[in-house]
């Protein structure tokens, strides 16, 4: 008897569209029951092996991983949630992790060679996340002319069948996201307001001389 498998998921995760992608690659059947892609993916069904053979290649495709959730992602997160100053470090860092990814690229059709592999599911949320972003601020963060083999990457994975079959309506995801936006920066606003008010008042508290409230 075929194993059943169910999938717990949002539709907007970016970390839950990769086990949707690691099951259609491996031809899984499952049901979608509306939580991050697990190592089990790799090794409880072999049809598609998602991570190299080799311990050396293994382990470096989890580095990238981990460097996507560490590095990547905060830093693109930062520049779409941040203002001003603060916006342009975290383009700053953006640069410096998307030079690491087009020197890894060179030569590679897909972090994983030829076909997609652990590191470019890992990652694949750039390639279908971060024109949403864009579209919202008005602003390019993955240009074509410093990283041409990260766009180029990012078309080709969005155009595989099954990925592309997955991804969540783009409008939609643009709704989602610049409603986030707004909120973030009313209350951050807020926040600011807030201490610009408190700052005030202890200003005030300084000047006032003990005797006054006898």
């Amino acid at each position: 008897m075929a194993e059943e498998v169910k999938l717990l998921m949002t539709w907007s995760s970016p970390f839950a569209l990769r086990v949707v992608w690691a099951l259609k690659l491996k031809g899984v059947q499952f049901d979608s029951i509306e939580e991050d892609l697990s190592p089990f993916t790799s090794s409880s069904w072999r049809q598609y092996p998602l991570l190299p053979d080799g311990p050396y290649d293994r382990a470096r495709a989890r580095v990238w991983a981990k460097f996507s959730d560490d590095k990547v992602s905060p830093s693109i997160w930062g520049v779409f949630i941040k203002q001003g100053k603060e916006r342009e470090e975290a383009f700053d860092q953006v640069f410096e992790n998307l030079k690491f990814l087009e020197e890894e690229l060179k030569g590679k059709r897909f972090f994983g060679g030829e076909k997609i592999g652990f590191a470019d599911l890992a990652l694949g949320w750039i390639a279908e996340r971060v024109c949403v972003l864009e579209e919202i601020i008005g602003v390019k963060i993955v240009e074509e002319e410093k990283f041409p083999l990260v766009s180029a990457w990012m078309q080709e994975f969005v155009k595989v069948p099954i990925i592309k079959e997955s991804l969540p309506p783009h409008e939609k995801l643009v709704t989602k996201y610049a409603a986030s936006e707004r909120n973030f920066l009313e209350l951050h606003s807020l926040n600011e307001f807030s201490a610009s008010c408190c700052n005030s008042w202890h200003e005030k508290i300084s000047c006032v001389k003990p005797t006054e409230f006898l």
